[in-house]
């Protein structure tokens, strides 16, 4: 198993200053970091990538910030296209920082979640696999991954559990199109966050570990005795990266509905989150 760590615990907008927290990451104990990327030209990558070399550190993931221009479902050919060349652009910059795979909700922007009526759906999961087939022919000649990950009712209404994701990995029919799962989410939208690992099965790459109140995980009402199980029954064996926030990122705040810390800070959390993690799975 390998722990990342995921930049908007620190960052609304990672750029190359943001190297400056490396150090500080590998003497907690992370194997690498999951870069969240606004804008590609934000980052110089071959001066990031020499800054992970020198912690030695990794870039396991690219975590997307699908927005109100990067949605695959529109509203108009502009936003579509957008999030088109968003995704593109993250899968040239995982192959520039020696990343394996793009994560997130890959489909459409955070926060939008309305009452659609059912033709209005159909439209919208047929532009959304259109997109992704496009995209994901993109990304097998590059050999990056593309996982996609279901979001709570409150910030997505289009992929909210797992089924969701296998259904439109199964309609797309590309052998880079995975799973990325989330404690957070999962702990509001699945039955059993357990069962849904079981059922991602061999299509889940990439697992995100935070608390049912974003805090460190260990700390909340998640099951992870539950989780650890069924992560021994899969076998999985790649990537798990804390995602948490607290208020000191304000954007991110915001967007996620932060309004209390849950530690001392940023770096508190993170290393007690680690410390966790660890426990739970390496027994």
């Amino acid at each position: 198993m390998k722990y990342g760590m995921n930049t908007l615990l620190f960052e609304a907008r990672f750029t190359n200053e943001a190297v400056a927290k490396f150090p500080r990451f590998r003497n907690i104990g992370f194997d690498g970091v999951e870069i969240a990327l606004q804008e590609k030209k934000d980052i110089d990558t071959v001066f990031v990538k020499e800054k992970l070399a020198e912690n030695n550190l990794q870039c396991g993931s690219l975590c997307a910030l699908m927005g109100s221009k990067t949605d695959l479902r529109g509203p108009s050919p502009e936003v579509m296209e957008g999030g088109k060349n968003y995704i593109k652009d993250l899968v040239d910059t995982a192959v520039e920082l020696g990343a394996e795979v793009v994560v997130g909700p890959l489909y459409s922007a955070v926060g939008r979640a309305e009452m659609v009526e059912p033709l209005q759906r159909k439209k919208d999961w047929d532009l959304v696999k259109s997109g992704l087939k496009e995209v994901c022919h993109y990304a097998e000649d590059k050999g990056i991954y593309l996982a996609l990950e279901p979001l709570n009712r409150f910030e997505t209404d289009f992929m909210n559990i797992t089924s969701d994701a296998i259904k439109m990995i199964d309609e797309v029919n590309s052998p880079m199109l995975k799973i990325h799962l989330d404690t957070f989410h999962m702990s509001i939208e699945e039955k059993s966050s357990a069962d849904a690992i079981r059922n991602a099965g061999d299509l889940l790459y990439l697992l995100h570990a935070s608390e049912n109140d974003r805090g460190a995980p260990g700390t909340g009402q998640v099951d992870w005795k539950g989780i650890a199980q069924a992560v021994k029954d899969t076998s999985y064996n790649r990537w798990v990266v804390i995602e948490s926030f607290t208020p000191d990122v304000e954007i991110i705040a915001r967007a996620a509905s932060i309004w209390r810390q849950t530690e001392k800070d940023g770096w508190a959390l993170a290393e007690k989150g680690l410390n966790y993690l660890k426990d739970l799975f390496e027994v």
